[in-house]
């Protein structure tokens, strides 16, 4: 019962909440659709964190803090959670203090409170999932936005979540002593197939300029987890087949920037919201291999017509490595 909060928070920019609960809709593809306007130059910008939920240890506060440094600087339009949102088996209840305790008391900065667009990853599956999923977390902090898979459409780029951890076989075959809930997601083959077409379709039909996919699972990484076979084999010739631009995931606990020689796509994992895994690396082709690194952080998107910007940031707010296209590569440094 300690998990359990004593009373709701307050309500946070309540207009502004029922503005983005409103704007959901179905698409012709069947997956929920947000719209999240740019500014009024056309630009868009937003962070994007993963692997975080921990109560602020493993330097999770500290990365916030520089999140929200870094938000302010760069006028956020709204933060991206790449899975792993609570450690380690989710939230047992909309009111588990875990919410509380790992988002809302910890990601203060004025910067921000806008929309957090989030994806479950595995270890939320451990917990209650309809718990994450529940309107209840949007009336408490409405900032929460988070759904199985779904498009936030900002005119300039389409975004596609992707829920990653029902692809996984081991959480099915070997589940070890991890209880999943895997309620909404059985009978699995139909479930996966129907998402697969779900995210094909609306990829078609995007006409943004920019084409990104959000998912908590790695499709490549030189990081503990490395390549997730069934995505590579059932998800990413989809991406591939619809010239998407990035991929982005958690998982692994690092930041990585991974640049496909047999594609455009490249491939970004930040997963380094609290706990990182230092000196858990693996081998890469030097080509593909753009940037790695074993510590703790987050990253920056910012796109325009003209072109489509990411930068990484370490927990101390430097910046790492930053890499700009405008449809071909114009450079990537650190």
């Amino acid at each position: 019962m300690d998990r359990l909060r004593d009373k709701p928070i307050e309500f946070i920019f309540p207009v502004f909440c029922l503005i983005i609960i409103l704007s959901a809709c179905i698409s012709t593809a069947e997956l929920p659709r947000f719209f999240q306007p740019p500014k009024s130059d056309g630009t868009l910008s937003f962070l994007v964190v993963g692997d975080w939920g921990r109560r602020g240890s493993y330097n999770q506060s500290q990365v916030a803090l520089q999140m929200g440094k870094t938000g302010k600087k760069l006028n956020v339009d709204f933060v991206i959670s790449t899975g792993d949102n609570f450690y380690d088996d989710g939230i047992i209840s909309p009111y588990d203090s875990q919410f509380q305790d790992s988002f809302t008391k910890i990601y203060t900065a004025s910067s921000l409170q806008k929309p957090w667009y989030s994806v479950l990853g595995n270890h939320d599956y451990r917990g209650n999932v309809h718990a994450q999923l529940s309107p209840i977390l949007r009336a408490l902090d409405c900032r929460w936005i988070c759904l199985r898979s779904y498009v936030v459409n900002a005119e300039i780029v389409d975004i596609f979540f992707v829920d990653t951890t029902p692809f996984v076989d081991k959480y099915f075959d070997e589940p070890k002593d991890h209880v999943y809930d895997w309620r909404g997601v059985i009978p699995r083959n139909k479930y996966l197939n129907n998402l697969l077409m779900d995210v094909d379709v609306a990829l078609q039909e995007s006409v943004a300029k920019w084409k990104i996919v959000v998912g908590h699972h790695t499709i490549k990484s030189a990081g503990h987890h490395g390549i997730t076979i069934e995505l590579e084999k059932q998800l990413l010739p989809i991406l591939e087949a619809n010239e998407v631009d990035l991929y982005i995931n958690g998982h692994d606990h690092c930041l990585e920037h991974i640049s496909s020689i047999n594609s455009g796509i490249q491939f970004m994992t930040s997963g380094g919201g609290s706990k990182a895994w230092k000196g858990d690396r693996n081998e890469w082709d030097p080509q593909e291999m753009m940037f790695y690194y074993d510590g703790q952080g987050f990253m920056s998107v910012f796109t325009s017509e003209a072109e489509l910007r990411v930068v990484f940031y370490d927990g101390y707010g430097r910046v790492l490595h930053r890499w700009i296209t405008s449809g071909k590569r114009l450079y990537s440094d650190v």
